[in-house]
This record gives structure tokens, C-alpha cells and sequence, in this order.
């Protein structure tokens, strides 16, 4: 594909904003743009696809773009970008990380998750776009590394930045460019996941606290029957990948958690004196009926909601189970 050019030099001044806009949207994802003036602002963008991956370059003015839950909400475009500033750095904030990338340094973006990108100054950057699943396949659940600095003026990170630059000129045939653009995701994933082995001790606290707030929610929202990831991941504010990968790390499903917290707190509740009625403590804890809530009981604790009553009933040395 030969290089594509979009600018706004001979856009009248009233229309230039929503023209980059327009422009914007087409190579990366929908979103909320802020010109200091839009008026006389003024930029271009050259985009390539080579095989798997869009290249694109553009200089423009001061600005600041974001991507808000209305953009993400029930959309998943499973796109990463890989962003490059060349003239001026960049701030760039998602998952509770706030960055400064310099030129020299580049770093990872999510489209599935809200973010804020912006330049002070004008700038001049490359920017990658490549799937989801591509870098998945070569580096494991690539989200975690967004929106971390990665240096790019030695090592493997400036042969990918001075890959990118020379792949945006050169001409390439499909044959070539499927190749180049393969080349060019394995030498992401190399440098990512070399930063990764020293940059990611904030990251990981910033996983272990959504963790804990998804595990919160769960929690104070046991007798909702309509609960679900999904449920979740909006209650949460974050995409349901990204929920479904924090909880990957810890050995269970978000559905699993569901169903634990459930039976721990239903069995609980038979503990405590009184009589209520079984079909009662299984609504009450968002179960769909008491045929559901006796079998996975049965299935987690070894004896049925009933049977685990009647030995709490008859005092602690009798009790079959002990968590």
C-alpha cells in the first residue's frame, strides 16, 4: 500500500477541528479532541499499512486526545497503539499510570480502555497500530504494559524506532511488507518484554488495585442475580478483557469468584441462628433458584445447604467442612 496523505492546509478555519478529527478517527480509534486554537490549527498525517501493521506519521500543533468510557463502552476493537514522539514529549495517563514520554522513549496504548494523550508543543511522532491478538501471541497479556516508558535510544527499541522510520518510506511489495511488518511486531514484543523485567513493580500494584475493587464490588453486590463480568468490568469502569486478565493472575475466573463469594457468604449465613428458609438464603445471595444453590453447595462444600445446617446445629466438633 503507497503511503496516504490527509491534511487540513486549505480546510477553511471553521472546519479544521472537526476535519482532524474525522482524520484521526480513521487511522486509530473515535475521539475527543481539544485544539489550544482551532481555528488556526494546522496538521497532516501520512499513513502505510505494511502486512500486519499501520504506520502512520503526523506533525501537528498542540493537542490533547481522549478516549472516554462512551468510546469504549460495549466496543472492543482488540487494537493496541504504539506511540513515538519525535519533537515534544507527550503526557499520556490510563489504568491509574500517568506518563511523560520524551523523544527517545515510546510506549503501549490500549483502544479498549479510556485514555488522555496530549502535547504541549507541536509535535512530530509515528504511531503503530497492530492487534491485539498479533502481540498476544508473543508476549503474554500485553495490556499490562500500557502506559509504561520504554527507551528507545538503544537496544532493541532503537532498531524498532529506526525500523518504523525507514519502513515508512521504503517500497515494499506485499510479499515484502507482510514480512517487514511481522519483523516489526517481534521486535515490540523483544522490547516490551525486556522493559517489563524492571518497570512493572508500579504496574503490578496498579493491577492488585483493581483487583481489590473488582473483589469489593462482587462482594457488596452478592444478591444482585443479574451479576456478571460484564456487570463488573462496568462497575469497575475498565473493559471486560482487561478484568478477565487481572483475575487470570490469580488462578480463578471472575465467574468463579462470583460463585465462591456467594456460597461462602450463603453458607455463613446458615451458621447464624435461625430458620430461614432455604429458598430464601438462595435468592438472597443472587442465585437463580434453590436447585442451583443446593448442587454447587453440594459441589463446593461436600454436603448439601441442608445437611451443613443440621451439623452447625449440632455444635462446632460436628461440622463436615472448614472452608
Amino acid at each position: 500500500m503507497d503511503v496516504q496523505r490527509d491534511g487540513i492546509g486549505a480546510v477553511p478555519a471553521s472546519d479544521r477541528a472537526n476535519r482532524w478529527a474525522s482524520i484521526i478517527a480513521s487511522a486509530y480509534f473515535p475521539l475527543d479532541i481539544r485544539f489550544r486554537s482551532p481555528e488556526g490549527f494546522q496538521g497532516v498525517m501520512e499513513r502505510r499499512q505494511i502486512g500486519p501493521v499501520l504506520l502512520t506519521h503526523l506533525d501537528s500543533e498542540a493537542c490533547e486526545y481522549e478516549r472516554t468510557h462512551d468510546h469504549t463502552r460495549g466496543l472492543q476493537t482488540g487494537e493496541f497503539l504504539i506511540a513515538m514522539p519525535f519533537a515534544s514529549a507527550v503526557r499520556f495517563r490510563q489504568l491509574g499510570r500517568d506518563i511523560l514520554c520524551n523523544p527517545g522513549s515510546f510506549f503501549l496504548e490500549n483502544g479498549d480502555e479510556p485514555y488522555r494523550f496530549t502535547y504541549d508543543r507541536p509535535n512530530s511522532l509515528c504511531a503503530m497500530k497492530v492487534s491485539y491478538q498479533a502481540l498476544n501471541d508473543r508476549i503474554r497479556q500485553p495490556d499490562r504494559l500500557c502506559a509504561l516508558n520504554v527507551d528507545g535510544s538503544e537496544g532493541v527499541g532503537a532498531l524498532l524506532i529506526e525500523t518504523i522510520r525507514r519502513a515508512h518510506t521504503m517500497q515494499l511489495d506485499d510479499a515484502a511488507a507482510e514480512v517487514i511488518g511481522r519483523h516489526i511486531i517481534e521486535m515490540l514484543a523483544l522490547a516490551l518484554d525486556r522493559h517489563a523485567e524492571i518497570s512493572l513493580s508500579a504496574s503490578s500494584l496498579v493491577r492488585a488495585a483493581h483487583l481489590r475493587r473488582a473483589e469489593s464490588l462482587i462482594r457488596q453486590r452478592l444478591g444482585d442475580s443479574t451479576l456478571d463480568p460484564q456487570a463488573v468490568a462496568r462497575g469497575c469502569g475498565i473493559s471486560l478483557r482487561y478484568l478477565h486478565s487481572i483475575f487470570a493472575d490469580t488462578g480463578r475466573t471472575v465467574s468463579q469468584c462470583i460463585r465462591e463469594e456467594r456460597l461462602r457468604a450463603a453458607r455463613d449465613m446458615l451458621e447464624m441462628p435461625g430458620m430461614m428458609k432455604m429458598a430464601d438464603v438462595a435468592y438472597r445471595f443472587g442465585f437463580a433458584d434453590q436447585a442451583i444453590f443446593s448442587r454447587q453447595f453440594r459441589a463446593r462444600y461436600g454436603v448439601s445447604p441442608s445437611e451443613f445446617r443440621a451439623a452447625n446445629r449440632s455444635g462446632p466438633t460436628d461440622r463436615p467442612i472448614a472452608s
